[in-house]
């Protein structure tokens, strides 16, 4: 090349390219072990960085393409890493901490989230993973979303005592006490959690049936499912002797919906209200 210039141009300018392509940070691969950050990361236009989900990540139907693999109870480091990950999300309650330390020795980089189930911590929760992989852009968008959804729900102009049950079939049923996900989505659509002598979840009995003698009954669709319906439900010992029993009043939701404090929080919150009234 006869232009010393032109050629010196050219030059660096192939080095700077150069240069971009290589600080140019490939794409994470991304295995969600929550329902609720599967669905904050499909909510931010991130889906296609997914390539791994544990078994509560249910919406967007998209995710039930990806591999599975499994529930935070039984989650192992080796399936995790079997789809070569380079990032794991989830929540503090989605993976055991020795798991957490097996993934970080082999290089994945781990960052569980503490949720807060209620409505500031929902969207603190959705601002903290969008900042795990530079999608805070698209956070003012799914907030806003947030807020429409939560402003079209309507309590009931009384507060019913509403008991959840958790179930498996009959031989796995558990009630929600105070703190739980369900009796703080049940606060926030107008009711009252019927059981408020014990934080947590205890085996569901008669006599803690009739104690709490709710005024509905509430049940993942799934779980309603097990016990053969409401036909089934009413067959359990001190559901016949209760409100609800006795009025027929039982509500069943998608279970990720309601308990999820996710980007959909709103529409949960509407859904029961609309349910309890």
């Amino acid at each position: 090349m006869k232009n010393p210039l032109l050629k010196f141009c050219l030059l660096l300018l192939g080095a700077l390219l150069s240069m971009g392509l290589a600080s140019a940070a490939p794409a994470p691969r991304i295995v969600s072990l929550s329902g609720t950050t599967s669905e904050i990361i499909c909510a931010l236009g991130r889906q296609a960085q997914l390539v791994g989900v544990d078994v509560t990540s249910t919406y967007p139907d998209a995710l039930e393409k990806l591999p599975k693999v499994g529930h935070s109870r039984n989650i192992s480091a080796e399936g995790v890493l079997a789809l070569t990950p380079t990032l794991v999300i989830g929540t503090t309650e989605s993976l055991k901490p020795e798991v957490a330390a097996q993934l970080k020795l082999a290089g994945v980089t781990v960052q569980l989230f503490k949720q807060d189930y209620s409505v500031a911590g929902t969207k603190q929760l959705v601002k903290e993973v969008a900042a795990a992989f530079g999608a805070s852009a698209q956070v003012p968008a799914v907030l806003k979303k947030l807020d429409a959804d939560l402003a079209q729900a309507k309590k009931p102009a009384k507060a019913p005592k509403v008991l959840f049950i958790y179930a498996r079939g009959t031989g796995t049923m558990m009630v929600a006490g105070t703190g739980t996900q369900a009796a703080k989505v049940i606060q926030l659509a107008g009711g009252q959690n019927a059981v408020t002598d014990f934080a947590d979840f205890k085996p569901l009995t008669a006599e803690a049936l009739v104690a709490a003698n709710p005024d509905v009954l509430l049940l993942f669709d799934s779980g309603l499912a097990s016990l053969g319906g409401v036909a089934g439900l009413q067959k359990i010992p001190g559901i016949a002797q209760t409100t609800a029993g006795k009025t027929g009043r039982v509500v069943e939701m998608d279970g990720q919906l309601l308990t999820g404090f996710g980007p959909r929080l709103g529409l949960a919150v509407t859904e029961l209200g609309q349910k309890l009234k």
